[in-house]
């Protein structure tokens, strides 16, 4: 795909991409639908639990049939509700999660868009869906949903800051805010020359936030069931509700396509002699590791308090980013010149 960003822009080309894009939809789409299913069967193993075996062989129609029945369901709307802020907040969460994704390289060659500020581009989009969720909670005009959406806003300015800062590090590292850049400086050949080991700290803190910026247990304050319902998206129905839940794991797809470029190599074998797999293999197998801890995760523990939410983020997240990114400037200034 990267090769045909330094063609000529003609009705050839622009179908071409086109088409690109709509098969690179189909496929989030796609693992959207089966994240839900093996999420579900994840837990349910770890819970000693069968989860979904009903629908379909195995339950693999599960997914497929739950989000049939969300686009068959009605559309309302509360009659008190802000009816303009209430229709854009749904697409406003989905579209940056999809656009953020443009800038994540699979290999050498396959990827979509090859930004000199990729980097800068994904963390600024990727704010853009949590204004969403609180821009969905107000506009619904109900008590449970404003909670929601206010913690949002909470977790947002919380987390966003350390978020950022654990990848300073890595920029460091490699000098560059372009992310094939960052995948080609952790070319060493071995895995120690991956970015997770100098930046384990780094990668500590990003994985925790990227947690909380997902919404995502123990950090599913915005939306808890056993507190508020449902939370900001609580009077949201049918295919609305559908768009909440698409940005949601969408999300999930970037942070763990994200994860691996920073820190695991992206598309680089773990050794010299294993580098007859091809690159996306290696890209998937690292993906789906990631993947597979947000569920294990989502299992493994509770929901934290709010108090506990916000110090975290505070006392403990911040100054640690801060104190890598010292560390790291430190080495760089002391052994390599």
């Amino acid at each position: 795909m990267g090769a045909w960003l330094n063609e000529p822009l003609t009705w050839g080309n622009a179908l071409i991409m086109f088409l690109w894009v709509v098969l690179f939809l189909l496929i989030v789409l796609g693992f959207v639908t089966y994240a839900i299913y093996f999420e579900r069967k994840v837990i349910g193993w770890m819970q000693l639990r069968i989860g979904p075996n009903r629908v379909g062989p195995l339950g693999l129609l599960q997914s497929v049939a739950d989000i049939f029945k969300l686009l068959i369901k009605e559309d309302t709307i509360p009659s008190k509700a802000d009816r303009l802020l209430f229709i854009i907040a749904p697409p406003l969460a989905f579209i940056p999660a999809f656009m953020v994704l443009a800038v994540i390289p699979y290999t050498q060659n396959l990827y979509f868009a090859d930004l000199n500020v990729g980097l800068l581009y994904y963390v600024a989009l990727s704010g853009v869906s949590t204004l969403a969720i609180v821009l969905g909670g107000w506009a619904s005009n109900n008590k449970y949903a404003l909670i929601g959406g206010i913690r949002s806003a909470a977790q947002m300015i919380s987390y966003e800051v350390p978020l950022v800062i654990s990848i300073v590090g890595v920029i460091l590292l490699s000098g560059s805010l372009n992310l094939r850049d960052i995948v080609a400086a952790q070319s060493g050949g071995w895995f120690w020359d991956w970015n997770i080991l100098p930046q384990i700290v780094g990668f500590a803190v990003f994985y925790i936030a990227a947690l909380s910026e997902l919404n995502r247990t123990p950090f599913d304050l915005p939306e808890a069931e056993s507190e508020l319902v449902a939370g900001y998206h609580v009077e949201y129905s049918g295919f609305r509700f559908a768009f909440f839940m698409l940005a949601e794991y969408v999300y999930v797809y970037a942070i763990a396509a994200l994860t691996t470029v920073l820190f695991l190599g992206g598309w680089h074998a773990p050794a010299p002699f294993l580098d007859f797999v091809p690159g996306i293999i290696w890209f998937l197998l690292k993906f789906a590791f990631i993947v597979f801890s947000l569920f294990w995760i989502r299992a493994s523990f509770p929901r934290i308090r709010v108090d506990q939410l916000m110090s975290l983020g505070w006392k403990v997240l911040l100054p640690v980013a801060l104190l890598n990114v010292f560390l790291t400037a430190l080495y760089l200034e002391l052994f390599v010149k």
